[in-house]
């Protein structure tokens, strides 16, 4: 049986269930598809009878939105802080934070897929603002990206459209390493170091000399910045 691994009764306290429950929720969709997931997994998981479980969540839905809240903040948590970083150069910043969300993406596959699919995309829009500056790691992308226009080292525009055609990018590249699409996989630090110069390329402004850190700067870098 699919979940005979999680059938763990009596190891867990229920003093705080609804924590125990969205723990062994996680612990499934690491290797699970989330389709999979049910309230009578989590039950017997936990030795937990259902009508105990539905006082806290009346539904699998209601799970969901539950794994999509938290999901998003462990997202948020892997992707901010390298873009916050203020002692990190900035350009340096853009490029670990990107790092960030494929490693995200590539450790947590079936967690990624519910928060930016579309299979629950129903549930995932009554409860996420992708405008809410503390949404999804794309509030941090859009207030650094206008902490370089200020800086006047990226264009002038809508930091916005522009945080999300970023997104857009790294987040075809994170779907195409985690759905196995040819040999992407194999690629993927080179393929991630092109995407990042054709997109620095792109925002990047003519007027300033980056600095950066990184050991492969002068390859990724636009030549004219470096003059």
């Amino acid at each position: 049986m699919l979940y005979n691994k999680f059938m763990i009764k009596n190891k867990y306290h229920h003093g705080n269930l609804k924590e125990e429950l969205i723990d062994i929720a996680f612990k499934y969709i690491k290797e699970n598809d989330v389709e999979s997931l049910t309230l009578k997994i989590l039950g017997d998981s936990t030795g937990t009878s259902r009508s105990a479980i539905y006082r806290h969540f009346k539904s699998k839905n209601d799970l969901i939105e539950t794994i999509i809240t938290k999901g998003f903040e462990y997202f948020d948590d892997c992707v901010s802080p390298a873009l916050h970083d203020n002692e990190v150069p900035l350009i340096d910043r853009f490029y670990l934070s990107g790092k960030r969300i494929i490693k995200f993406a590539n450790e947590n596959p079936n967690l990624y897929r519910l928060l930016f699919g579309k299979n629950y995309a129903h549930i995932r829009e009554e409860i996420i603002d992708l405008k809410d500056e503390n949404c999804s790691g794309l509030g941090a992308l859009k207030t650094t990206l206008e902490e370089g226009q200020a800086l006047g080292m990226i264009q002038e525009g809508d930091s916005y459209q522009m945080a999300i055609v970023i997104w857009a990018s790294l987040h075809g590249l994170a779907s195409l390493i985690i759905d196995g699409f040819m040999d992407v996989e194999k690629l993927a630090d080179e393929l991630y170091d092109n995407m990042f110069k054709y997109l620095l390329n792109g925002i990047v402004s003519n007027k300033i000399k980056f600095i950066s850190s990184l050991p492969f700067s002068d390859r990724i870098l636009p030549q004219k910045l470096k003059k």
